[in-house]
């Protein structure tokens, strides 16, 4: 049970930075590049504070795959804030996990691995609900393409730490090398934000990309890769129904049909498949 709960408050903290993004961004709370590096401020700060506490001290990690998880992470944030100006919470969490896997999917097709049918059918799938979303009159086509960028940028930050002995220290150090990438872009075009927008960055920051992704990592082990897959189906689901309570945003019938493909798609990518045997 305690396990449940706590897998269960993790994916709450996944659904809430897009309900929280959205809530800052779309009715201009603070601007969305502004929003984003907040967010990477806090969250470092978070991040760093608990593996120095945890592991007293802050050991480089090496450079394998730093690169390209800063870059990534970067092009995550700065896509993801953009986005939510123009699309609602679980739209755009859709998005992000769409293309999430399908950049997974690409990356193991680079690196020449091993790919059953069953992903390649569960990829189909998982575009095919894409596709659904892009349809013409569905969404604005910038808005989606910022937050397929976002998708991109995590894939890519998702692949280049697969290696990581430590991911929460890892993930302290991208965060950290990722300010300033970052934060120059909010000095191009600095737009005041209130207090409101403030707090909820900083609470996106902190609490639910932050301590959000360390109790992911805490739980992760213990879940095993099948129960982790299945829990991240739930992400965009729970974010469309926190912009339904929290922003009044009504998913219509194009957004269930699309997750339908889009998360069963990722399903049967993902779960381990165990063949029939005679008994």
């Amino acid at each position: 049970m305690r396990l449940f709960l706590l897998t269960a408050l993790t994916m709450l903290a996944f659904a809430a930075n897009s309900v929280l993004n959205r809530w800052a961004v779309g009715p201009g709370h603070i601007g969305a590049v502004e929003f984003a590096v907040i967010r990477l401020l806090a969250g470092a700060i978070v991040l760093a504070g608990l593996v120095l506490w945890q592991r007293r001290g802050l050991a480089w990690p090496g450079l394998q795959g730093r690169a390209a998880g800063v870059l990534g992470l970067s092009a995550y944030l700065i896509g993801f804030s953009l986005a939510y100006r123009g699309l609602d919470a679980g739209t755009g969490a859709l998005v992000l996990f769409g293309m999430v896997q399908v950049t997974m999917f690409a990356g193991a097709l680079v690196a020449r691995e091993t790919v059953p049918a069953r992903r390649w059918a569960g990829a189909g799938l998982a575009l095919g609900g894409l596709a659904l979303i892009a349809a013409p009159g569905a969404v604005a086509l910038g808005p989606l393409t910022l937050m397929a960028v976002a998708g991109v940028g995590w894939g890519i930050y998702s692949l280049a730490g697969r290696g990581a002995t430590d991911p929460l220290a890892a993930t302290a150090w991208n965060f950290t090398l990722a300010v300033p990438v970052v934060l120059p872009l909010a000095l191009i075009g600095f737009a005041r934000p209130d207090a409101a927008g403030v707090w909820l960055a900083v609470v996106s920051g902190a609490v639910t990309s932050g301590l959000g992704y360390a109790l992911w990592y805490a739980v992760l082990p213990r879940l095993g890769a099948a129960r982790a897959a299945v829990a991240q189906l739930t992400v965009p689901v729970l974010a469309a129904l926190g912009g339904a309570v929290l922003l009044a945003e009504g998913p219509g019938l194009r957004f269930w049909l699309a997750s339908a493909l889009v998360l069963g798609g990722v399903a049967l990518a993902s779960l381990p498949y165990r063949p029939l045997t005679n008994r």
